[in-house]
C-alpha cells in the first residue's frame, strides 16, 4: 500500500513491524480506503472521516477550468503526436527533447492535481468524457484514427485482446502516448496523483488493461527496461492492489486472460530447442536465458502484476475455475522446465563462462515459483479440494507431454543436468498441500508407477550432481557450476526448488519398490562399483579420489530423504522453528539477516497468521539478543541474536544444517559452535559427532518411506561399508560411518508396522536371500554372514590365500551369495539388473508394446578404462561377522582398547549421556537401543562381548602428528623472534608523532548541554557562545588599541584551530626511521595515507602518523639537580628568575637535535591551515610565530585536560591512551626573544603568560623557579577575579563591599583577605575612564552575594589556571597528580603547586591565603588597575569585555540528536540547500555545528572543492563528522582522507539500515554517539578507524 508521510505519522504503529521504502515519485495514498487496508490503520483524520461532509464549491467557480483545460490537454496530446518518432527509422530519436518543452505543462497539470478534490473532479470529467474528445478531436482536424493493436500469439482464446485499440477520451491517449514515451517520471506522477477520485480510478484501471498488451511490446523494445518497469509497477501496484477494483476488472475487461496470454507472448519470443536427453529428436522448446528478455528482466514488472492480482480471493478463484486458462499457464510453465542445461566438460575448460544462470534462477522464482505460492494461499482448506485435483491433474497432463516431447524412457542421458523442474514442483507443492491442508487422499492424486519411476528420475539426478559438483567433477565447467549449485539451495530459493524435488522423491520412495529407488540412488550417485567386499576395485565412472565424496553425498542424500519431514509431517510452526534453529547454530544472526535467510514460503514473515506462532515469538523462544558493543578495537557490532543453551542440547540439527548450508564450511562452523557448546557446559571435551535427533512422526500417507530403512538393498550396502570401514579400506571416513550409523538409527527408530509376512517367499525368489533371510532392520542386525565371494583384480592381498575346500557345502548353510557369478556381479549387476527387471515388469504390466520401449543394457557399465586394467578373478572371502559383530568392532577400534566393551555393559547403560558425543556414543547408543527392541539381539551382543578379541595393531606415528609436532614447534619460534625484537624496539631512542588539527576546544560551550539539532524551521543555532567565537572577539578587539606584538602575547590561539600532537610512545632511531620511509616510498601497494605528505604508520602499532619527535637524551641523569628545592625567600626567586629571563636561554647545541626539531616544527606549521596562524598585521613574523607555538603548547594542556573530563580530579597518569609528548615538545619550543608587554595585566591571560614564561626560559628550569612564576601569575589571575566579579555586583552592593574591605586594611593579613583586596580593586576601577558606568542600570542581579559565593566564584575563576599549571609541572618535573573530591580539588591543586603548604579541611580553603606578593600589593593592584583606567582610547564597554574574561568552559559536545530518525529524514531530505538553494540529491549535516550542506553537490563546487570538505575546513581545521540524510550513517573527514564509520541510528534489534534499504524504523544509540563524540573529542579517529580512502576533494 501506499502512505503519504502526513497519514503514516499520524497512523498508530504500537507494535507493528514494517518496512519503508520512500518514493521519490509522488502516488495516491490509500489510506481512508476500507478495499486496500483495515480501517483501524486510517491515520486520525481518516477514522473521524473529516471528509464526508465537506460542502460542495460553487459551480462558478469551476467554470474557467472546465472551458480552458480540454484545450489545454489537447494541445499536450497533438505535442506528444508531433513529436514521436518510431524507433526503427533512420532519423535520430530524441524523445527527451520533447518531454523537456513540455515540462511546464505537465508540471502545470501536476500542480492542478495538488489543489484538492473539487479540481480533481473537474479534471476527470474532462479526461473520461467520449463526447468532449470526439468534438475536440474534430476540430482540431486531426482524426485519432485505428492505431493498430498488437496481434499476439495465435493460442489465445479471445479475439477481444487483439482488436485494434480505440480511443475514446482523452485518458485512453493520454496514456497511449506515455506508454509510447516509455512513462516520463512526470506523467506517471499526474496519472498517479488524479487517482484518489474514484470514477478516475475506475476508468484509469480499464484504459490501463486494455493497453496491456501495448505496454508488453514498447517495454520489450525500450533500451531503459529497468527504468521503464518500476515506472509501471508503480502505477500498477496502486490499481491491482485493491481486491474490490481488481475483481472488477477480471470479471468486465478479462484481466486474467490478458495478462496469461501477454506473458505467453512475451516468451514466445525467445524460444530455443531443448537439448535435453535427446538432442537430435527433442520436440520440446524451452526459453533462452542469455536474451536479453530474461537477463535483464524485462518480463518483471507483468509477472510481478500477475502475482499481485493473484493475492485476491476472488481473482484466484477465477483463474482456478477455468481450465482453458491453467492450461495455458502450464503450458507457459513448460517453457521454463529444462532450461538452462549445463553439459559436463570432460576434456577442455570451457572457454567462456556463461552467466545465464542468474537470469534461469531469477525467472523460475519469479515467473513460476510466485504465483505457484500466490495460488497455494487459496488451497488452504478442504471446500478448495475441487482446484487442487485441477492443479494436480494439469501438471501430470503436461509433465507426460514433456516426458514425450524429450523423448525420455527410462535412464536420464548421462553429463547432463538442469536445475529447473517447475512443472515438478507445481505437482509436488500441490500435492503436499492436498495432503497437509485438504485431507486428500495421497494415492487417488498419483500416477501409476511407471509415471513415478519418471517423475523420480530428474530430480534424483539433480541431487547425484550437487554432489558431482561439490566433489570437482565438473570443475572444467568453470566457477558458474558452483554458483548454480548454490542457488539451488541458497534461503531465496530452497523452498521452490530443493524442498519440492526432496519432497517429490519422497513420496515416489514411499510408493515405488525399496530396493529399485535404493539401487537407482548408487547407481545415480556411479558408487556401485565402490560397493564391494574386496579391498580393491576397478571403478568405470569415476576417479579414486572423488569415490569418498561422493559416497559421502549419496548416504547423507539418504539420511535427509529418510529424516526430512519440512513436507510429511511438521506443522509451520515447527518448520520455522527447525529454520531458525539451523541458521542460527551456524552463525550468531542479526535480525535482519536472520529475516532474509528464512523461507519465506511456508511461513510468511510479515502479517500475522491466525493460530500459527509469529517470527518474534519463536525467536525469543529459540535465541537470546547480544546488544550492539564495541570490541576493544573500535569496530562496532550489531545487535545479534545466539542460540539459548537448550537449543545446543536438543535441538541442533546438523542434517537440517547440510541441506540448508550454501558453503560448505558453514557445516564445520555449525559443529565447531556445538562442540565449543559441549566443552563449556561440560557435557562432552572431545571431538564430537553430529548429534542424533528425533524425528517427528510421519504423516501416515508417507508411511512406505520406512520401507527404505527396511530393504535388503540397503542392508547389504550398509554391511560392506561396516566391514570395509573396520578393514581400512581406501576411501572410507569418518563421514561415511556416521552416516551409515544414522541410517541404523533411523531403521530402528521407525520400524515398518504392518505384517508381511505372506508376502516374504515371492520377494524370497529373486532378492538377495542369500544375504539376509527378511527386511526387517532388527532380524538381519545379528544375522551372521560366513563367506562371500568377489571379484578381484590378480594383484589384490586376497588372491593369495586358499580357498577352503568345502565352499560349495556351506554357501548354502552360510548364506554365501548362491549365484555363480562373483560378488561384485551380486551386488553391483545384479543391483542393476534388478533395477532394470523391476522396471520392464511395470512397463509391461501398463502397456502391451513394453518390448519395443525397453532399451538394450546401456553399454555405458560395461566400459573398460583405457590402458589394460589387471585381469579379474574369483575369490572367496571368509567373513563371518555379522552387522552387531562388526559395529562391537568399531567400536574396540574407535576406543583403541581390547574389551572395550564388556559383557554386562548393557546393564549398567545410562542411556542418557548418549545424546551428545563421538563414534563411540553412537555405537553404544544404536547397541542399546537394539538391545531394547529384541531380546535375541541383546543375548548375541553379550555373546560377542565376552569373547576375546584380536588385540589391535598399534597406532604408527601418522604423517599428522608429524605435522602438528612442526607447527607447534614453528609457533614457538616466532614467539621468541616476536619477543626479540619488541626487546629490541623498546630500547631505541625515537617517538612517534601524530599532529592533527584541531577544533575540538573552539566548539565548547557555557552551558554543559548539548545543543539541539534543528528539526523544524523555527529552531535555530547560535554560534555566539562558543568558546572560539569569544577568543576571536576578544583578540580583534585588543588588536584595535595595542601594539601588535604584545596583544599577540597576551591571548592563546588555536580555540578555532590549533595543533594537537600526541604520539603512540614507540620510538625507533633516527636512520632506521629513515630507511622505513624509503620503504613505505617503493611499496605501492599501501592505501589511505599519501607517503609523500610524509605520513606514514608506526611499524609496531600500525598507528597512523605524520611526524617524528626526538627525544632527548640523558635527560635522566640531570633531573634530581633541579628537582631539589632551596629555601630562598620569595623575593631572591624572583630576582633569579628575572635573571634568568634576561640571559635568554641558548638553544642546545647537539646539532642532529635541532635540525630535527625544526623538521618538527616545520611538519606542524604543514599541518595548520594558513589562516589559523597567522593573527598579526604582518604574517610570519617573529611574534605571530612565537604565538603559534606557545598556543600549540596552551592547545594540547586544554585538550587533555578536555580527556580528563574538565577536571584534575581523578588524578593518575594521563587519562587519553596515547602518551603525552608535552614534555619534549615544551622542550623544543624555547628560544624565542620577547618583548616588553603593553596590554594592561589585567586583560592578558594567565595560563599564555605561564607558559610563555617558562618557554622563554633557558631550559631545563628548576622546579623552583617554575613554582616561582607560578605564584606571581596566581597573584595575577586572582586580581583578575576579583576586577571581574566586582563588574557583576550591583552600584549598592560594590559600595557596601569597598567599605567594609577598606575598614580590614591595616589588619595583620590584609595582603591575603579578598575582602580588602576586592575593596580596593573597586576603589582603584572606579576612577578616571571607571568601567563601572557601564552597566549600572543593566545588573539586576537577583542573588545578593553572600562570602560564600564570592569565595566560590573566585575559586572557579582561578581554576583554569590551577589546572593548566599543575598539567604543566606534572609533564615538566614528572609529579604525580593526586586524585580527590571534585569540592577538594582547588586546595588539592593549591598544594600541588606549592601555593599552600598543606591542604586545609576542604570548607575553610580560602583562595586568598594563596597568595604570595613579592612587592607592596596594594601598590602593584594598583598599578594594574590604573592601566585599565587610564585607557582613554577606549569605551568603558570594551574595557569590561576585556576584563570579564570566560575562563569556564563545558567539555566539548557534539550536537544533541533527535530519537527517532524520522524526525531528521522527514525535515532535511527535502530541505533546500542554504548556497545553491536547491533540494541536494545526498543532503549531509555537520554534527559539530549543524550545518546542512550538499555531499558531492557540483552546484556548491568552488575552486574544485566540494562542499563537505570546504566545510570540514572552515568548521573542524579539516576534520568533519557528517550524517548523511539518505543514507542514516556518518563519514568523517579528516585532511584529504575520509571513512565510513557507521551509524548511531540503529533499528529496534540493534541493526544499522545502511542506505535506508529495510526500511526500519531508527532510533539514536546513545552508546554509539558517545564513541563517536569520544574520537572526536580525544582525536582517534585515525588510529580506530582503519578504512580510510582519499576524496579527492569529491564530496
Amino acid at each position: 500500500m501506499s502512505l503519504c508521510a502526513e497519514c503514516f505519522n499520524n497512523g498508530d504503529h504500537t507494535g507493528h513491524d514494517f518496512n519503508m521504502f520512500r518514493s521519490q515519485a509522488g502516488g495516491a495514498c490509500d489510506c481512508g480506503d476500507s478495499n486496500v487496508m483495515r480501517e483501524s490503520g486510517f491515520c486520525r483524520r481518516h477514522r473521524l472521516r473529516t471528509g464526508e461532509n465537506v460542502p460542495s464549491i460553487p459551480r462558478d467557480l469551476l467554470l474557467m477550468s472546465e472551458m480552458v483545460l480540454p484545450r489545454f490537454i489537447l494541445c499536450i496530446i497533438q505535442y506528444l503526436r508531433d513529436g514521436y518518432i518510431e524507433p526503427d527509422t533512420s532519423t535520430e530519436r530524441d524523445l527527451q527533447k520533447v518531454l523537456q518543452q513540455l515540462e511546464p505543462q505537465i508540471s502545470f497539470l501536476e500542480e492542478l492535481t495538488k489543489m484538492g478534490g473539487a479540481m480533481r473532479t473537474v479534471l476527470t470529467k474532462i479526461l473520461t468524457n467520449q463526447q468532449t474528445f470526439k468534438d475536440l478531436s474534430m476540430d482540431a482536424g486531426q482524426s485519432v484514427g485505428q492505431r493498430k493493436r498488437v496481434k499476439l500469439s495465435s493460442n489465445t482464446k479471445d479475439p477481444c485482446i487483439i482488436e485494434s485499440l480505440k480511443h475514446k477520451c482523452f485518458l485512453e491517449e493520454l496514456l497511449f502516448w506515455t506508454i509510447k514515451y516509455e512513462f516520463p517520471q512526470k506523467m506517471v506522477t499526474f496519472l498517479l496523483n488524479m487517482l484518489p477520485d474514484q470514477d478516475y480510478k475506475i476508468t484509469f484501471t480499464k484504459t490501463f488493461v486494455q493497453h496491456y498488451a501495448f505496454i508488453m511490446k514498447t517495454l520489450m523494445k525500450s533500451h531503459e527496461s529497468d527504468t521503464m518497469s518500476n515506472r509501471i509497477v508503480h502505477i500498477s501496484v496502486q490499481l491491482f492492489s485493491n481486491e474490490e477494483l481488481a475483481r472488477h476488472v477480471t470479471e468486465e475487461c478479462q484481466l486474467l486472460d490478458i495478462m496469461v496470454t501477454v506473458l505467453l507472448y512475451m516468451m514466445e519470443s525467445c524460444l530455443i530447442k531443448s537439448e535435453l536427453q535427446d538432442e537430435e529428436n527433442s520436440r520440446h522448446v524451452v526459453v533462452n536465458c542469455s536474451e536479453a528478455l530474461l537477463k535483464n528482466n524485462t518480463y518483471w514488472p507483468l509477472v510481478s502484476d500477475f502475482i499481485n492480482i493473484l493475492s485476491h480471493q476472488s481473482v484466484a478463484k477465477n483463474f482456478l475455475e477455468d481450465h482453458s486458462l491453467l492450461m495455458l499457464w502450464m503450458s507457459f510453465v513448460s517453457f521454463f522446465q529444462g532450461m538452462n542445461l549445463n553439459k559436463r566438460e570432460l576434456n577442455e575448460h570451457v572457454e567462456f563462462e556463461s552467466q545465464t544462470y542468474y537470469a534461469a534462477f531469477a525467472a523460475e522464482l519469479e515467473a513460476c515459483a510466485q504465483p505457484m505460492w500466490g495460488l497455494l494461499t487459496h488451497c488452504k482448506v478442504k471446500e478448495t479440494q475441487e482446484y487442487t485435483k485441477t492443479v494436480v491433474r494439469y501438471c501430470l497432463e503436461t509433465l507426460q507431454i514433456w516426458f514425450d516431447a524429450i523423448g525420455f524412457i527410462d535412464e536420464p542421458a548421462p553429463n547432463q543436468v538442469t536445475f529447473h523442474l517447475p512443472l515438478h514442483r507445481y505437482y509436488a507443492m500441490f500435492l503436499s498441500k492436498a495432503v497437509k491442508c485438504q485431507g486428500l487422499d495421497l494415492d487417488s492424486l498419483l500416477p501409476d508407477q511407471e509415471m513415478l519411476m519418471k517423475i523420480m528420475v530428474h530430480p534424483l539426478q539433480i541431487q547425484a550432481c550437487l554432489s558431482e559438483i561439490h566433489s570437482n567433477m565438473w570443475v572444467r565447467n568453470g566457477l558458474q557450476i558452483k554458483g548454480q549449485a548454490m542457488t539451488y539451495v541458497q534461503s531465496h530459493f530452497c523452498n521452490s526448488m530443493i524442498d519440492p524435488d526432496i519432497y517429490l522423491l519422497q513420496v515416489c520412495a514411499s510408493r515405488l519398490d525399496p530396493d529399485y529407488f535404493i539401487s537407482s540412488v548408487f547407481e545415480r550417485f556411479k558408487v556401485v562399483d565402490l560397493l564391494t567386499m574386496a579391498s580393491q576395485h576397478q571403478n568405470a565412472v569415476l576417479d579414486s579420489e572423488q569415490e569418498r565424496p561422493m559416497l559421502e553425498g549419496a548416504l547423507t542424500f539418504l539420511v535427509i530423504l529418510t529424516s526430512l519431514r519440512v513436507h510429511l509431517g511438521m506443522t509451520d510452526d515447527e518448520i520455522l522453528r527447525a529454520e531458525m534453529v539451523s541458521q542460527l547454530c551456524m552463525n550468531d544472526r542479526t535480525h535482519s539477516a536472520l529475516l532474509d535467510l528464512i523461507p519465506e514460503n511456508p511461513n510468511p514473515k510479515s502479517g500475522i497468521v491466525p493460530g500459527s506462532c509469529s517470527f518474534e515469538e519463536m525467536l525469543s523462544a529459540v535465541a537470546d539478543f547480544k546488544a550492539p558493543v564495541f570490541e576493544p578495537g573500535g569496530s562496532m557490532q550489531q545487535g545479534m541474536y545466539t542460540p539459548k543453551a537448550e537449543v545446543w542440547e536438543k535441538e541442533f540439527d546438523p542434517i537440517m544444517v547440510v541441506l540448508r548450508t550454501v558453503y560448505r564450511r558453514d557445516v564445520q562452523s555449525a559443529m565447531d559452535r556445538y562442540s565449543a557448546f559441549l566443552k563449556q557446559s561440560g557435557i562432552h571435551t572431545g571431538n564430537p559427532w553430529p548429534p542424533y535427533k528425533e524425528r517427528t512422526p510421519l504423516h501416515p500417507c508417507y508411511k512406505g518411506l520406512t520401507k527404505l530403512l527396511h530393504c535388503k538393498t540397503l542392508h547389504i550396502v550398509i554391511f560392506t561399508l561396516l566391514y570395509k570401514i573396520w578393514m581400512d579400506h581406501q576411501n572410507m571416513s569418518e563421514h561415511v560411518l556416521c552416516m551409515v550409523l544414522y541410517l541404523i538409527e533411523l531403521g530402528l527408530d521407525n520400524q515398518v508396522q504392518d505384517n508381511k509376512e505372506d508376502e516374504e517367499p515371492c520377494i524370497e525368489e529373486h532378492c538377495h536371500d542369500s544375504w539376509f533371510p527378511g527386511t526387517n532392520l532388527l532380524s538381519n542386525l545379528h544375522h551372521v554372514i560366513n563367506f562371500v565371494r568377489v571379484r578381484v583384480p590378480e594383484t589384490a592381498p586376497e588372491v593369495k590365500r586358499e580357498a577352503p575346500p568345502s565352499t560349495s557345502t556351506e554357501a548354502s548353510s552360510y548364506g554365501q551369495v548362491r549365484c555363480s557369478s562373483n560378488l561384485r556381479e551380486a551386488q553391483v549387476f545384479s543391483l542393476v539388473a534388478e533395477r532394470r527387471r523391476k522396471f520392464q515388469e511395470i512397463i509391461n504390466r501398463s502397456n502391451t508394446e513394453a518390448t519395443q520401449v525397453v532399451r538394450p543394457k546401456s553399454s555405458s557399465t560395461r566400459w573398460v578404462p583405457p590402458g589394460t586394467p589387471p585381469q579379474l578373478v574369483t575369490e572367496i572371502l571368509e567373513i563371518r561377522e555379522s552387522m552387531l559383530s562388526l559395529l562391537i568392532k568399531l567400536h574396540q577400534k574407535l576406543s583403541s582398547k581390547q574389551n572395550s566393551l564388556s559383557a554386562s555393559w548393557l546393564e549398567d547403560m545410562d542411556t542418557s549421556r548418549h545424546t551428545h558425543g563421538d563414534g563411540i556414543t553412537a555405537i553404544e547408543r544404536i547397541l542399546t537401543k537394539a538391545a531394547m527392541r529384541s531380546c535375541q539381539i541383546k543375548r548375541s551382543i553379550q555373546d560377542i562381548c565376552g569373547k576375546v578379541c584380536p588385540p589391535v595393531p598399534p597406532k604408527k606415528n601418522s604423517p599428522t602428528d608429524k605435522k602438528t609436532m612442526d607447527k607447534e614447534e614453528r609457533r614457538q619460534r616466532a614467539r621468541e623472534r616476536q619477543q626479540k625484537l619488541l626487546a629490541e624496539f623498546a630500547s631505541r631512542q625515537k617517538s612517534f608523532m601524530e599532529t592533527a588539527m584541531d577544533v575540538v576546544l573552539g566548539h565548547r560551550c557555557k552551558s554543559k548541554e548539548a545543543k539541539k539539532l534543528p528539526t523544524s524551521d523555527e529552531e535555530h543555532i547560535y554560534a555566539a557562545d562558543t568558546c572560539g567565537v569569544a577568543h576571536d572577539v576578544r583578540l580583534t578587539l585588543m588588536q584595535q588599541f595595542f601594539k601588535d606584538s604584545s596583544c599577540l602575547q597576551s591571548v592563546s590561539i588555536g580555540w578555532d584551530g590549533g595543533v594537537y600532537v600526541q604520539t603512540c610512545g614507540h620510538t625507533l632511531h633516527i636512520d632506521c626511521h629513515k630507511s622505513y620511509m624509503e620503504s613505505l616510498r617503493n611499496d605501492q601497494v599501501l592505501q589511505g595515507f599519501s607517503v609523500d605528505k610524509g605520513e606514514f604508520t608506526c611499524p609496531l602499532c600500525r598507528q597512523f602518523a605524520n611526524s617524528v619527535l626526538p627525544c632527548r637524551p640523558g635527560r635522566e641523569t640531570e633531573a634530581g639537580a633541579w628537582h631539589t628545592p632551596t629555601n630562598k625567600k620569595t623575593f631572591v626567586l624572583v630576582k633569579e628568575v628575572e635573571d634568568l629571563q634576561e640571559k635568554l636561554g641558548p638553544f642546545p647545541t647537539e646539532s642532529n637535535l635541532s635540525k630535527e626539531m625544526e623538521l618538527v616544527i616545520k611538519d606542524i606549521k604543514n599541518t595548520t591551515q594558513k589562516k589559523y596562524m597567522d593573527y598579526g598585521k604582518n604574517p610570519g613574523s617573529p611574534d605571530n610565530d612565537f604565538l603559534f607555538m606557545y598556543s600549540v603548547a596552551r592547545t594540547n594542556l586544554e585538550l587533555e585536560l578536555v580527556h580528563r573530563g574538565g577536571n584534575l580530579c581523578s588524578g593518575g597518569a594521563s587519562a587519553a591512551a596515547k602518551r603525552s609528548c608535552l614534555s619534549n615538545l615544551m622542550h623544543y619550543f624555547n628560544g624565542f626573544d620577547e618583548k616588553r608587554p603593553e596590554v594592561p595585566m589585567l586583560f592578558r591571560d594567565v595560563p599564555s603568560l605561564l607558559i610563555i614564561f617558562v618557554l622563554t626560559m633557558p631550559q631545563p628550569l628548576r622546579k623552583e623557579h617554575f613554582t616561582c612564576v607560578v605564584k606571581m601569575l596566581y597573584n595575577l589571575q586572582f586580581t583578575q577575579a576579583l576586577a571581574a566579579l566586582s563588574t557583576k555586583f550591583s552600584p549598592e552592593e560594590r559600595q557596601a563591599w569597598s567599605t567594609s574591605g577598606a575598614l580590614k586594611k591595616n589588619a595583620a593579613n590584609a595582603e591575603t583577605s579578598f575582602e580588602v583586596l576586592l575593596s580596593h580593586v573597586i576603589s582603584e576601577l572606579s576612577k578616571d575612564n571607571s568601567v563601572y558606568k557601564v552597566n549600572a542600570e543593566e545588573t539586576l542581579m537577583v542573588s545578593v552575594w553572600s562570602p560564600q559565593s564570592i569565595e566560590f566564584s573566585l575559586q572557579q575563576f582561578c581554576l583554569p589556571f590551577l589546572r593548566l599549571s599543575c598539567l604543566l609541572q606534572h609533564h615538566l618535573y614528572g609529579d604525580n597528580l593526586t586524585s580527590c573530591l571534585e569540592e577538594e580539588e582547588f586546595s588539592s591543586l593549591a598544594v600541588c603547586l606549592g601555593l599552600l603548604s598543606s591542604a586545609p579541611p576542604s570548607n575553610t580553603v580560602h583562595s586568598a591565603s594563596c597568595l604570595k606578593w613579592a612587592v607592596s600589593t596594594f601598590d602593584l593592584v594598583s598599578q594594574w588597575c590604573t592601566e585599565v583606567t587610564g585607557l582613554f582610547q577606549m569605551q568603558a564597554e570594551q574595557s569590561l569585555t576585556l576584563l570579564v574574561q570566560e575562563p569556564q568552559w563545558a567539555s566539548p559536545r557534539l550536537l544533541q540528536l533527535p530519537d527517532n530518525y524520522n524526525i531528521i529524514f522527514q525535515y532535511y531530505h527535502r530541505k533546500a540547500c542554504t548556497a545553491c538553494k536547491k533540494v541536494p540529491k545526498d543532503p549531509a549535516l555537520c554534527l559539530v555545528c549543524g550545518t546542512f550542506v550538499c555531499l558531492k553537490g557540483v552546484c556548491c563546487k568552488q575552486q574544485g572543492i566540494c562542499e563537505c570538505v570546504l566545510h570540514s575546513q572552515h568548521c573542524g581545521a579539516a576534520t568533519g563528522i557528517f550524517l548523511l540524510i539518505n543514507a542514516s550513517v556518518i563519514i568523517i573527514i579528516r585532511g584529504h582522507r575520509f571513512c565510513l564509520w557507521g551509524s548511531v541510528y540503529l533499528d529496534a534489534h540493534g541493526e544499522e539500515d545502511r542506505d535506508l534499504r529495510r526500511g526500519k524504523p531508527l532510533f539514536l544509540c546513545e552508546e554509539r554517539y558517545r564513541v563517536l563524540e569520544q574520537q572526536w573529542v580525544s582525536h582517534t579517529f585515525d588510529h580506530i578507524n582503519k578504512r580510510w580512502g582519499p576524496h579527492y576533494n569529491g564530496l
